[in-house]
């Protein structure tokens, strides 16, 4: 209960106060409910990623080819999202500066999430449309890559920021869902991904699929030397 006189957690998770079955099968039952809804969500995801990697097959070794010149050419990653999609930034610039596997180099990277007192400071005083765009001005060179995580596809910050990347010479990517949204539709986005899926988890999954094979790519174009074009 609230000093409002609401109890919210029955309001929100009222199946945490049902009564308990009472007959022998009622744990034989959730249990087999959970195993099938489990291999149900694992069924979906590989779904997902099969269908990601048809559509996107050519479109991924095209943009790993233009990440990794951005890279050899001593440029910067910027990654940058809002909620799950700042974790996912948060992520990208963390696989990039400490890869997983010893035989890949480590790359430069910046999550423009990270900095509390920034993203505050600009989200206060001009506009929280404004707390990626800001630093995309501040970080930003030309022949660096701006990657834009979005599971809407439709975040204004987002964009906002990839537009000024695009203006500034940045190789502009970005990760969407749904049908892409305004990402799909901007002329400033050079290359787009969509998790086509209206799911929030699976989106997400189906981005972490599409940014870790580009990384794989993109060392596997860097480890070539000569042959990053």
């Amino acid at each position: 209960m609230t000093g409002s006189g609401r109890d919210f957690g029955r309001e929100l998770y009222p199946f945490l106060y049902e009564a308990p079955p009472v007959d022998s099968g009622g744990l034989t039952a959730v249990l087999d409910a959970v195993r099938e809804s489990t291999v149900q969500k694992c069924q979906d995801v590989v779904d997902l990623r099969r269908r990601l990697c048809q559509e996107y097959r050519d479109r991924l070794v095209e943009t790993a080819e233009a990440m990794a010149k951005a890279f050899a050419g001593g440029h910067k990653l910027l990654a940058f999202g809002n909620g799950g999609s700042a974790t996912d930034a948060q992520d990208a610039a963390a696989d990039c500066m400490v890869p997983p596997f010893d035989r890949w180099r480590p790359l430069p990277a910046l999550a423009l999430t990270n900095d509390v007192a920034v993203v505050t400071a600009v989200a206060n005083d001009v506009g929280f449309e404004n707390v990626f765009l800001r630093q995309v001005i501040a970080f930003g060179q030309p022949g660096d890559i701006a990657l834009g995580f979005s599971t809407s596809g439709n975040s204004s910050n987002v964009l906002a920021a990839l537009t000024e990347a695009r203006h500034r010479g940045l190789l502009t990517v970005a990760l969407a869902g749904n049908d892409g949204g305004a990402m799909a539709q901007s002329p400033e986005v050079d290359y787009c991904f969509i998790a086509r899926t209206e799911h929030l988890p699976r989106i997400q999954e189906g981005q972490a699929t599409v940014w870790h094979t580009l990384l794989e790519l993109v060392q596997e174009v860097l480890a070539g030397g000569k042959d990053v074009p």
